[in-house]
């Protein structure tokens, strides 16, 4: 990368991180400290959790879709003063009501897509997939960062503290943006990281993709509602001090992502995604069996919290890896926004549900209901094809005549799928690297010219 590359990626990194950071501090500690807000209950608690989940998911899409027509950057300044007006008004609010509503704005800033379609932007082809790894890499570590310093915050300034905190670091991502974010030349065709609204249908009936929707819907659906649950059993039927929480997550967190390294690499270098998939279904399966099953006792859900944090991390991984291998050819943003959308409006249901089960049935019946949901998903997963190693490769139709798609799937070994975008001198090839044929494609293509 280039210096102008490393600055775009070090100041998105930032941002993408940093936001993510605020949104997810308050997982551990909503449901401890939103009981003491006027009109507080177990299912508001619930709603006020997983709301911003809704607003996400119905504006992910429509937040990428306008960056196309009206520039990355401006979106981006709209979505994070959304997301600071949202933290603000949580800070500042004095009953469940309100909580709810702040939370709700928080999420309608959905410029996750936008971040990433800005950084393809600054970004060349060759370094493009490294620069989008470490984004990710950077959610991960705000994960993990989160879990403890959310609890320490709240214990020291309560839950609007935690929303001072969140907005402090929206106002500083909007500074990143306006002082330490390039602005792009020229903006990339968008198609690896911006739905494209006449590939929808083909995403939708993807029978593949369709298994992995259904899966981040379940796990964000488990993950919300574990959250309604679990700080609150610690504190109530176990005695575990909210102010030593944090020491909990760290210790538990730590362990499962150290077991979850040896499962990432042998799924990637032995190619065996297929069975490390499913194995991390069944341990979300478990994770939410031992802690329903916990009862009184502490070590069998400190177990279960291992696993969960195991499980989580190594689905998070996995994924969106393998929503990247199984998408047709030029059409990821699209599979990807809908793999999004899917994801919040898991964390949506799982918070209300949560809270529902919670009111109606105690909260230990909260990780029953996580455990159907990683059932249905394990029936699903096992059903899934082994998933193809390809990658996508980009072929520039400036001067050149008529491409044939079929002619280069037909004629040329190694290539799975072509899609040429119209009006866009563009086309993406999926290929098969382990029978591929560069310079027989390079021919065809040379000959494309010369007709």
């Amino acid at each position: 990368m280039n210096s102008f590359e490393v600055r775009a990626l070090l100041a998105l990194a930032f941002l993408y991180a940093s936001r993510m950071l605020g949104l997810f501090m308050v997982l551990p500690v909503f449901a401890l400290y939103a009981e003491g807000y006027p009109g507080s209950s177990a299912l508001l608690v619930g709603v006020g959790l997983g709301i911003y989940g809704l607003s996400q998911g119905l504006l992910q899409i429509p937040f990428g879709l306008l960056s196309d027509r009206i520039g990355r950057k401006p979106l981006i300044f709209a979505g994070m003063l959304l997301f600071l007006a949202g933290s603000i008004l949580a800070a500042t609010a004095d009953s469940m009501a309100g909580l709810i509503i702040a939370r709700a704005l928080q999420g309608a800033g959905a410029v996750a897509s936008v971040v990433m379609a800005l950084l393809s932007d600054l970004t060349k082809e060759q370094n493009r997939t490294r620069a989008m790894a470490s984004i990710g890499g950077s959610i991960g570590l705000s994960f993990g960062v989160a879990m403890v310093v959310g609890p320490i915050i709240a214990s020291h300034w309560g839950l609007s503290g935690v929303f001072w905190v969140t907005s402090a670091l929206a106002a500083v991502g909007i500074l990143v943006v306006a002082f330490a974010v390039p602005s792009p030349v020229a903006r990339h065709g968008g198609h690896e990281v911006i739905p494209l609204p006449s590939m929808l249908g083909r995403v939708l009936r993807d029978a593949e993709l369709r298994r992995l929707n259904i899966g981040i819907f379940a796990l964000h659906f488990a993950q919300m509602a574990t959250w309604v649950a679990l700080p609150l059993m610690l504190e109530q039927t176990f005695d575990f001090a909210r102010d030593r929480h944090w020491l909990l997550y760290l210790g538990t967190m730590g362990g499962g992502f150290v077991l979850m390294v040896p499962f990432i690499w042998y799924g990637e270098s032995k190619r065996k995604m297929k069975p490390v998939f499913i194995i991390a279904v069944a341990l979300l399966a478990l994770a939410e069996l031992l802690m329903a099953s916990a009862g009184s006792t502490f070590n069998i859900m400190v177990a279960g919290l291992l696993v969960f944090f195991m499980a989580f991390n190594l689905l998070e991984a996995s994924l969106p890896s393998l929503v990247s291998k199984l998408s047709p050819a030029g059409i990821k943003g699209t599979a990807l926004g809908v793999y999004s959308t899917s994801q919040f409006l898991g964390t949506f249901c799982g918070g209300v549900v949560g809270g529902i089960v919670a009111q109606q049935f105690g909260l230990g019946a909260v990780f029953w209901a996580s455990l159907v949901a990683a059932l249905v998903w394990l029936g699903f997963a096992i059903t899934m094809a082994p998933p193809r190693y390809l990658r996508s490769v980009e072929v520039s139709l400036a001067g050149q005549g008529q491409l044939d798609a079929k002619s280069l799937m037909t004629e040329v070994a190694g290539v799975v799928d072509v899609v040429i975008i119209p009006g866009q001198n563009m086309a993406y090839v999926k290929v098969d690297d382990a029978h591929f044929e560069q310079e027989r494609m390079d021919a065809l293509l040379a000959r494309s010219t010369a007709a």
